[in-house]
């Protein structure tokens, strides 16, 4: 008799019962840190599902590594440039006001854009909420960098009115058209529009923005070249591209050592060198200050190389030269 009189109660208890000991202490570091009430983050998080797709994706080693030849044939298409023109030519006054506060060419952003999720189109159908949820708690080599998302996830959802339920991005918690994860989306976001929202995944303006200001607070130099490309190599190279993608260099340093670079670039630009495998045969390049802004958004140097010549191509054929 005493157990059936137990059993709508056990019933009726929260799955929290019997929760994680890891998920218990999150949400007690929210309550006392950050002032959430526990009963409100019980029921947000009772909501997000373990995904072990989510986790096999992220586990799913890459079929190879690709060198720069087969990356660039993702991305430098001749149809994610002329759509890139049309995103431009779309969103013209949110780019020319970007670029005058951030002083961040419209190529650029509209590149950024370009690059992530093809303008829109491939911004991310999981639940933000399941994927920092199972990547926080259940994928433990990530654990400390996914849980402190999921932290500013919830915060940014309750400064910004959203559901928490309902975002929807990469398998990782990447956000919106520029692919801000939340620790970002706090810190670089902006209602660029005025409208009282930051909302980078239906606004093109806020999503403008907050990539300028993404590039701005990283350190861009206005007026300034990205990169440029670089002969002659010397025997000792290795001592070069071993120092990282940060510059440490100037221009006029590797040209000391023998390399030919664009005569009408200074030579106190601060520069670093990196190397691009093809099938074929390997390129050089001086990485130069706003190329290493490029990689603050994604370490990859085939990233950010991939995002500098797609902007060059939409430039051109933005202006008739394509």
């Amino acid at each position: 008799m005493k157990l059936l009189l137990l059993l709508p109660l056990l019933f009726s208890l929260s799955p929290f019962a019997y929760a994680n000991p890891q998920v218990e202490s999150f949400i007690q570091r929210m309550v006392d840190t950050q002032g959430f009430d526990a009963g409100e983050l019980r029921k947000i998080l009772a909501q997000a599902r373990k995904r072990q797709d989510i986790i096999d994706r992220m586990n799913k080693p890459a079929e190879k590594t690709l060198n720069w030849g087969q990356y660039r044939k993702i991305f430098l298409t001749g149809k994610r440039a002329s759509q890139g023109v049309e995103f431009w030519k779309k969103n013209q006054q949110a780019l020319r006001k970007a670029e005058e506060i951030y002083g961040v060419p419209p190529q650029f952003v509209v590149a950024i854009i370009g690059v992530e999720t093809f303008y829109g189109r491939i911004a991310g159908k999981d639940k933000v909420l399941d994927a920092l949820y199972t990547l926080a708690f259940h994928y433990p080599k990530r654990s400390k960098f996914f849980t402190s998302e999921l932290e500013k996830f919830l915060i940014l959802a309750k400064k910004e009115k959203l559901d928490p339920a309902k975002p929807k991005g990469s398998y990782a918690g990447a956000m919106g058209l520029g692919q801000f994860m939340p620790s970002s989306y706090l810190a670089y976001a902006v209602d660029f529009d005025g409208d009282g929202k930051r909302d980078i995944w239906n606004n093109e303006t806020d999503a403008i923005g907050s990539v300028a200001n993404y590039f701005a607070r990283h350190g861009w130099k206005k007026g300034q070249p990205v990169t440029a490309a670089v002969a002659s190599p010397p025997a000792d190279v290795k001592k070069y591209l071993d120092a990282g993608v940060k510059p440490r260099f100037t221009l006029g340093e590797l040209r000391q050592a023998g390399m030919v670079v664009d005569p009408a670039l200074d030579d106190a630009l601060e520069a670093a060198l990196i190397r691009l495998e093809t099938d074929q045969d390997e390129e050089y390049w001086a990485a130069l200050k706003n190329f290493y802004v490029i990689t603050r958004y994604n370490h990859s140097e085939l990233y950010a190389m991939a995002v500098y010549q797609l902007s060059e191509r939409i430039r051109d054929l933005f202006a008739g030269k394509g």
